[in-house]
């Protein structure tokens, strides 16, 4: 009980922890078995011996982590054993993961994409003989059975698909690249307007938040900074309590592909931010945002907080990346220059920031040319 009220649970949290600690250990007694032999074979059949007993709660793994950890911790079970990759299949795709890790940089999320696509495409080469033998006629097959499952996400696996491909040649596991086998998707990037909120509702979702609370102080904080600084998903996620330079006004921040830029830290973002850390747990943790109860950890996702704001504003569903377009069309709107927006926005890339010409309708204006033959 002493543990876990250190963590910062509840009296009625610890309770419900310290019974479910009882069921294991009445069913390790039933079958004769010592705390040291928990597998995760073991601990998989208990959770579904948990359920046919007819409990509702805390019948997931997750919730015997707590548990478990505390049986490392005080040395009764042994860590979880790594298991290096075994087959050929494995051993590319671990080496695959490397490369995009360590040569690429690319997002953990990027990855765990990429790596799926290529688990897909491997599932009848499963040694180097029959890597190597792959054909332009494997590429397009993989391509239409994809087409059938999963249209909508064509483009980006072709994009995955191609990145394997690649290096697969480089490798020398395939004699030639096929890379080129892989068309082009469709793209509607050119043809659409980037979709920012108008700065009514970015209000509505911010007035939804109650801050009296702990939830809605750090509610409050994500959306001023996906809104004001325009910061990704991943972005937010990532911030630690050291990434604030409080002396010099500025925020440190780690984007994608490991890149790493300082932003100055608006009045508004700082004062929540301030109002948010004078209430989050006291936990040795050095990320800012946390789940608001125990076991307290660093928050992985935010799109349900920003989707439950809009419900509350009454508007239609937002997700974080909208914000991020509201950001640069607000700051487009009050006289940014496109370079200012890519600088803020962090774009790799010029061809990037400029999809936001087309919504400046101010400067739109001057080059409309009257319609031959039309009324005005």
């Amino acid at each position: 009980m002493k543990h876990l009220l250190s963590l910062h649970y509840t009296r009625l949290s610890a309770r419900n922890l310290l019974h479910l600690f009882a069921h294991l250990s009445r069913w390790l007694a039933a079958r004769k078995l010592d705390a040291s032999a928990l597998t995760s074979r073991q601990v998989s059949a208990f959770l579904r011996s948990r359920r046919r007993a007819g409990y509702t709660a805390k019948c997931s793994p997750r919730a015997l982590e707590i548990v478990l950890e505390h049986l490392r911790g005080v040395g009764v079970i042994a860590p979880e054993v790594q298991i290096g990759p075994r087959s050929a299949l494995e051993r590319v795709l671990a080496r695959y993961a490397e490369y995009l890790s360590q040569e690429r940089a690319l997002a953990s999320s990027t990855i765990r994409q990429r790596l799926d696509t290529a688990a897909r495409f491997f599932t009848k080469s499963s040694t180097r003989a029959t890597i190597r033998a792959l054909c332009v006629a494997d590429v397009r097959e993989f391509l239409r059975a994809m087409g059938r499952t999963r249209p909508k996400s064509l483009g980006g696996i072709g994009t995955n698909l191609r990145s394997l491909l690649r290096f697969l040649f480089a490798e020398g596991l395939v004699p030639r690249d096929l890379s080129a086998a892989v068309p082009s998707a469709p793209s509607w990037r050119d043809r659409t307007l980037p979709r920012g909120l108008a700065s009514s509702d970015v209000q509505r979702m911010l007035a939804s938040c109650d801050r009296r609370t702990l939830v809605g102080r750090r509610d409050y904080a994500i959306l001023l900074l996906l809104a004001r600084l325009g910061l990704r998903q991943c972005e937010v996620c990532g911030l630690t309590l050291d990434d604030f330079d409080w002396g010099r006004g500025v925020l440190t921040v780690r984007g994608k592909g490991k890149k790493i830029a300082e932003l100055p830290i608006p009045r508004d973002v700082g004062c929540a931010i301030s109002a948010y850390l004078l209430r989050r747990p006291r936990v040795v943790l050095r990320g800012v945002f946390l789940r608001v109860r125990a076991p307290y950890r660093p928050l992985r996702v935010i799109g349900r907080p920003i989707f439950t704001a809009s419900q509350r504003a009454g508007i239609a569903p937002v997700w974080p990346h909208r914000l991020r377009h509201t950001a640069a069309t607000e700051m487009l709107r009050r006289g940014a220059s496109l370079a200012e927006i890519g600088y803020v926005l962090r774009h790799a890339s010029t061809q990037t920031t400029v999809i936001y010409a087309k919504v400046d309708r101010h400067a739109l204006r001057a080059l409309v040319q009257p319609w031959p033959g039309a009324q005005s």
